[in-house]
């Protein structure tokens, strides 16, 4: 048994965006790791997002590691002006990217930290080729393309089988979990195998964002193999 603390990304796609500048200041100001970026393209997923001049203007202010998740289809074609545009993490979807090696290498090319995002319906074995190559495992605990959706309790089986696969492999992956994560179900999904917690509506909806930010981060009691 041991103390785990998970990571907190707040996700930007919850913001107010009248007052986003407002909003990455609180994030600046709170106890968060990470700063979360949902891009969307209306094809890969229903839903159109914020662009590359909104995160390159976000950047220059955040004093967060900036970690950009890519729900878009042929991310290739941008990852170079994704990285331009200061991210720190990129994560692409192995459900866009035909040649997913040559993403991986591409992104860490460029200075970029690699990540991979499953969707609900992606077996974690695929994962088994490139885990080694990664340094992030994106696991998606709802359907992506919109914000506020519940948890799927499913995801809590793919966490551990996530976390068995790295331990087998050795690889240096974190395991990030996005999607209905709450103050309620946050220490279950870091005992499950969880090292980072995208929150959005559990954040930005709360009536103190800064203590809600706090207690996501609260230090969880995890048993080791």
């Amino acid at each position: 048994m041991e103390k785990k603390t998970p990571l907190i990304a707040p996700s930007l796609l919850a913001a107010n965006f009248l007052e986003i500048g407002k909003d990455v200041d609180m994030i600046n100001n709170s106890v968060a790791d990470w700063l979360h970026l949902d891009v969307m393209d209306g094809r890969f997923v229903p839903n159109i997002s914020f662009g590359l001049p909104v995160i390159s203007a976000v950047t220059k202010v955040s004093k967060k590691v900036n970690d950009m998740h890519l729900m878009i289809e042929e991310p290739e074609k941008y990852a170079e002006a994704f990285a331009k545009a200061g991210a720190d993490y990129l994560t692409v979807h192995i459900e866009a990217c035909r040649h997913l090696h040559r993403n991986i290498q591409q992104i860490k090319s460029l200075g970029m930290k690699a990540g991979v995002a499953l969707n609900p319906h992606t077996s974690v074995s695929q994962l088994e080729n490139i885990i080694a190559d990664l340094d992030l495992v994106l696991i998606m605990s709802v359907n992506p393309g919109f914000g506020g959706q519940h948890f799927i309790d499913q995801t809590y089986i793919k966490l551990r089988q996530v976390r068995d696969l790295i331990r087998r492999t050795g690889s240096n992956a974190l395991i990030e979990v996005d999607g209905g994560i709450t103050t309620q179900n946050a220490a279950l999904v870091v005992e499950a195998g969880a090292d980072v917690l995208v929150a959005g509506s559990s954040v930005f909806a709360s009536h103190d964002p800064l203590a809600t930010i706090r207690e996501l981060r609260q230090p969880v009691t995890v048993t080791m193999p």
